[in-house]
This record gives structure tokens, C-alpha cells and sequence, in this order.
């Protein structure tokens, strides 16, 4: 019986083997793809299931970046805590927000309690702007409030109870809405005010608008109100244009009418302490002749002191309000002490200027003076200022780079900079031989800078393997760049360098990929060495795309690009081009590019006059009107095209 029962399960298996072979041949004939396509449905819906579910846990619901939107847009109100797995604070109050969740559970309605873990979802951290944890947010109708009280049980719950409430309305804003109607009657009368230029579609807008609202409520509040004020932009035209908005969002700051830019923080605790700053006077006092005797020993940048006899002086208030033009750009100082007055051999009422001692030269004085009256004009302070706040060979740095070497044309010499004392001899060396040809030549400004420093700018001079331990450079204006041919260096070299770029016998440098073999397509591309050729040319007008290749919005905007140079393929004088700024010399400095895309159209009869597209609309319509408008010749008429 056993070899019978044997052979009976072996063909039972057989037979059913045969069967799931015919099976699988059978599927993909008759409903295999919708199958195939089911599975992945399947997939699909199990993935967004675990993407946008919403977890429970202790009553508190478990909200993340995927399922956010989707919880938040039936609900009312509901109260969510930012926590950090490392925070303590947060785990210490863990047992109490889980019984803040019960007990809003029996509210009437319910409230819906919830939590996220800010590190791991970062996309909610930053779209409420979350600095620290704890951090509890109140949303009502899907409009955030930042709770600002005590970590404690009763008063967050007492909070979110009172706003949940009908009859509960949001505190007036702090911020001040200007039209052209009330800006001059507002503005005009502050002794300083913030005012925010912004666009209601504008994302960095929107993240910044409740950041600047909590700032306008904190510096309302001291006893002299420092006023925020926000402008829409994009309806308050002739407000924008007047002030020269070109971007969104774009902060001034106002004194008795006067237009100055912001360059401080755009978050609360940063507004608010840019604020306080720029509320005081632009020139701190100088108490103790230790300070000043410090900068000049282990200062970097030039020292500016206005003596005085005191602040009833009328040349001190002539002072101060003329510095408040530059206050962001110079560190300013003023004294009353006699002491200052003598070390510095010095009159009231005047305006002394020095630099550092490591910067002194025989070539040029230790000390500038300026007489103020009160009748002196604000101009003839800060152009004294101005003109005088480099020495005839500084330290050129990326910090200061900006703000004291953005004269042209500059003259640089790069080395192993370094004044620290084991270096300062070397490094002295090679600066006293740039001094001897720097005081022939008045007329440009010179300087040194460390080539760790400058090793990108060196790279684009062809510089970087050069052998040589010193190097030289110009740049120009409109962005040309000039290199020293690499030698050994010494005065004489330096003076024959310059020499030949004041005669006009060097060539530019220029970065550049190669020169397409072929340019025939309707973008025309455009590199370093032939954007003379292409873009100034004066008998076309050019339409100049500058790109980056990793720019999303770039990438967006190809096809669309493309489009319009088919469309417009026929013009003899019009040109649709591109550039890769990344790898490419833009050769003229009125073609700025901040950010990618930047688009200029170059007029035929005004190519040192771009038009900047500013517009937020890139598709085919915008980009044509834009064209339209600023051609000077089209063949065909404009309805036709």
C-alpha cells in the first residue's frame, strides 16, 4: 500500500502544478495589465493612506508635513505643540498636554489637540517659522496665533478656550496698512517708522507677515513707540515705483519722510533689536581714551570721531543727522571729553578720521580732519567720510569687501595676508611694495588680500597655479578683470602692470566656455567671449536669459523660453538668448544677476540702459508683451504675432 499512496500524492502534485502553470499563462491575455494596474493602485492607496493618516496617541493626534493640510481643513480651531525628541521642557510637559487634549475633548465643540516633532518635519517648522521648543500654535480657520504665555496647564487651556469662543475677535493689528491716501501724512510725521513693501501672492511675504506683526506689537509697546507700517504693493503702484520697489518683500526704513534701506534680520527678535539700534543715534559716545587708543592699535577698519563740547553743541546735531545716511555702512563715533579732545590734538566741532596703526604710511597723513558748522550741508560730511575711509593700501576681506572695495578700478594683490604678530613682518613686506607704486597713481584704489581668502577669484584670473607667492589683478568697471602675468613680483612689475592698463594695453580676462561650433537654434547661447558680439550688439535688439543649470525655476522655464525664440525665429533684429552665468563672465556690470532666472532686454539704441524683467508671470503671453513693448523694430505687426 505504501508505494501506491506514494505515486498517488505524486501525480496529485502534478496535476496541480500543471493547473498553476495554465493559470499564469491564462492571466496576462485576459486581465493582466488591469490587474497590474490595480496592484499598483493598491500600492498607491496603502502609501497615501500612511502618508495622510493621522495617528493617535495618549489623545494627542500625531500631525507631519503629508497629512497637515488634509487634518486642519474641517477643523475650526485646533491647538498644535512643536516638540523636539531632546527637549526637555517638552518631556516635562508631555502628562499635562495630554490632559489639556482630555479636557478639550468634552469642550462644546470639541478641540482637537495635536503635536509635531519640529526636526523631523521640517516643512511645518518653517512655514511657522518655529525658533524653539515648546513652541504652541492656536489655528483658527486655518489662521496660526502664536501662544506667547507661561508653559503652564491652566493658562495655554484658558487661552485656547478664549479663542475658541464665537465671540472672540483677534486683537487690531499693530502693523499700519498705508495707501497713498494717509503714506505722506504717516511717514512724513515719524521720526523713524519700518514699512514693509509687499505682494499678497509673495510666499517670503506671507512667511515674514506674522514675524514683523509680533515685532510692530512688541515696539509699540515701549515709551517711545517705534512704528512697523506695511504697504501692498501691488495696488499701491505709484507708491512702489516712487520708491523703487523691484522685489517682494522690500523693507525701508523712513526718518521724517527720508528713504533708508534695511539691511537688518527679518525675524521678531531680530526687527526688534534692528529697530531699538537704528532708533538711536547713528554715532555711540566714546567715554575713555583706552578706546580710542585701542583702535588704533588692534582696530581693522578706519576710526571716525566727532569732538564736541556737548550734545547742545549745534555741530553735533548736524553731525548725527548726517550720519544717518551711513550708519550701516561705517561704525561712527563722536566725544566730549577733553582728554580725547587733547590725545588727538583736536577742536570742537571738528570730525577726525584715522586708521589703524598697522595701516599707516609715509605716503599718506595719520589723521584727516573736517570742520562741522551747523550750516555745513550733509553731503560734505559723508563725502568726507566716504572718501577717506580706506587707507592708500587697506585690507581687502570678504567681510568688508562690499562696503570699502566696491570702487573700481581696484588694484589687488594677493598673498598670504595674515597682521597677527608671528606674520605681520612678512606680510608688511609685500605691502610696502604695493604702497610705492599705489602713491603714483591716486586716481585707483589699491589693496592686499589673502589668496585663501580670494582662491575662487584667483581660479577665475587664472591665477590659482600660477607658482608665484604674490599675485596682481585689476578689476574694472562694467566687470572686466585683468592678470598680472605671473612673475616674480616687486615694485617695478607692479608699476609697468598698471601702467599698461592705464594706457589701455591689456586684455581682459574673460571666464567663458567654448564658443558654440554651431548657434542656429532659435536661443541663441551666449558665453563669456561672445557676449559682445551677441548681446551689444547695436543693430539688434536682444532678449538675455541668465541661468543657472541646478535653478528649478530655470528649468521650469525652458520649454516656455524655447517657445518664444521659435516664435519670434524670423526677426531679423531681434534675438532670443540664454546664458550659463555659472560658468561664464557677464563682461558688463549693468547686467546684474542676483538670482536665476534673470532676464534683460537689450535695446538696439540702449545697450547700456537694460530693461530688467520684473514681472512673476514667465509663461509664453507675459514674455511676448514684454518683448513687444521694448523692441524698436518688428517686421511683422504686433496683432499678427
Amino acid at each position: 500500500m505504501e508505494p501506491k499512496k506514494a505515486w498517488r500524492l505524486l501525480l496529485l502534485l502534478l496535476v496541480a502544478q500543471l493547473a498553476l502553470i495554465a493559470l499564469a499563462q491564462d492571466t496576462p491575455e485576459s486581465d493582466g495589465e488591469e490587474e497590474e494596474g490595480g496592484d499598483d493602485d493598491d500600492d498607491n492607496d496603502d502609501g497615501e493612506e500612511d502618508d495622510e493618516s493621522v495617528k493617535e496617541e495618549n489623545g494627542v493626534w500625531i500631525l507631519t508635513d503629508a497629512n497637515y493640510d488634509s487634518f486642519i481643513a474641517d477643523k475650526e480651531i485646533v491647538l498644535i505643540e512643536f516638540h523636539a525628541p531632546w527637549c526637555e521642557q517638552c518631556k516635562d510637559f508631555a502628562q499635562a498636554y495630554e490632559k489639556i487634549a482630555s479636557e478639550l475633548k468634552e469642550h462644546d465643540p470639541p478641540i482637537s489637540v495635536a503635536k509635531v516633532d519640529g526636526p523631523s518635519q521640517s516643512g511645518l517648522g518653517s512655514q511657522f517659522d518655529i525658533a524653539m521648543y515648546p513652541t504652541f500654535i492656536i489655528v483658527k480657520n486655518g489662521q496660526p496665533i502664536h501662544y506667547k504665555g507661561a508653559l503652564a496647564k491652566n493658562e495655554l487651556l484658558s487661552k485656547v478656550k478664549e479663542i475658541a469662543s464665537p465671540d472672540w475677535i483677534p486683537p487690531p493689528e499693530a502693523t499700519i496698512v498705508l495707501t497713498e491716501d494717509n503714506f505722506d501724512d504717516v511717514v512724513n510725521d515719524a521720526d523713524i517708522i519700518l514699512v514693509e513693501f509687499y505682494a499678497p501672492w509673495c510666499g517670503h511675504c506671507k512667511k515674514l507677515a506674522p514675524q514683523y506683526e509680533e515685532a510692530a506689537q512688541e515696539l509699540g509697546k515701549r515709551s517711545v513707540p517705534i512704528l512697523l507700517a506695511k504697504v501692498d504693493a501691488t495696488t499701491e503702484t505709484k507708491l512702489a515705483n516712487k520708491y523703487q520697489v523691484t522685489g517682494y518683500p522690500t523693507l525701508k526704513i523712513f526718518r521724517k519722510g527720508k528713504p533708508f534701506e534695511y539691511n537688518g534680520p527679518r525675524d521678531t527678535a531680530g526687527i526688534i533689536d534692528h529697530m531699538i539700534e537704528q532708533a538711536g543715534p547713528p554715532s555711540k559716545q566714546i567715554q575713555a581714551l583706552k578706546q580710542v587708543q585701542e583702535f588704533l592699535k588692534d582696530g581693522d577698519d578706519v576710526i571716525i570721531i566727532g569732538i564736541f563740547n556737548g550734545e547742545q553743541d549745534p555741530a553735533y546735531h548736524t553731525y548725527q543727522d548726517a550720519c544717518n545716511s551711513i550708519r550701516e555702512d561705517y561704525r561712527l563715533h563722536h566725544t566730549f571729553s577733553s582728554e580725547i579732545r587733547n590725545f588727538l590734538k583736536a577742536s570742537p566741532g571738528q570730525l577726525v578720521m584715522m586708521h589703524p596703526e598697522k595701516f599707516h604710511s609715509p605716503y599718506e597723513p595719520k589723521m584727516r580732519t573736517l570742520t562741522i558748522k551747523d550750516t555745513l550741508p550733509h553731503s560734505e560730511v559723508t563725502d568726507f567720510i566716504t572718501n577717506n575711509a580706506v587707507p592708500l593700501v587697506g585690507h581687502r576681506k570678504q567681510s568688508n569687501d562690499a562696503k570699502r572695495y566696491s570702487k573700481r578700478p581696484l588694484v589687488v594683490v594677493y598673498y598670504g595676508v595674515d597682521f597677527s604678530f608671528d606674520y605681520r613682518v612678512a606680510t608688511q613686506f609685500w605691502r610696502k611694495k604695493v604702497l610705492e607704486v599705489a602713491k603714483d597713481f591716486p586716481e585707483y584704489t589699491f589693496t592686499i588680500a589673502d589668496e585663501e581668502d580670494y582662491s575662487s577669484e584667483l581660479n577665475d584670473l587664472g591665477l590659482a597655479d600660477s607658482g608665484e607667492e604674490v599675485n596682481a589683478a585689476i578689476l574694472d568697471v562694467a566687470g572686466k578683470k585683468y592678470a598680472m602675468e605671473p612673475e616674480e613680483f616687486d615694485s617695478d612689475a607692479l608699476r609697468e602692470f598698471v601702467m599698461a592698463f592705464k594706457k589701455g594695453k591689456l586684455k581682459p580676462i574673460v571666464k567663458s566656455q567654448p564658443i558654440p561650433k554651431s548657434n542656429k537654434g532659435p536661443v541663441k547661447v551666449v558665453v563669456g567671449k561672445t557676449f559682445d558680439e551677441i548681446v551689444m550688439n547695436k543693430k539688434k535688439d536682444v532678449l538675455i536669459e541668465f541661468y543657472a543649470p541646478w535653478c528649478g525655476h530655470c528649468k521650469k522655464l525652458e520649454p516656455v523660453y524655447l517657445e518664444l525664440g521659435k516664435k519670434y525665429k524670423n526677426e531679423e533684429h531681434l534675438i532670443i538668448a540664454k546664458m550659463d552665468a555659472t560658468v561664464n563672465d557677464v563682461p558688463h556690470d549693468k547686467y546684474k544677476t542676483e538670482g536665476f532666472p534673470t532676464i534683460y532686454f537689450a535695446p538696439s539704441n540702449n545697450k547700456d540702459n537694460p530693461i530688467q524683467y520684473d514681472k512673476n508671470e514667465r509663461d509664453l503671453d507675459s514674455l511676448s508683451k514684454f518683448v513687444e513693448e521694448h523692441a524698436t523694430k518688428l517686421s511683422k505687426r504686433k496683432d499678427e504675432l
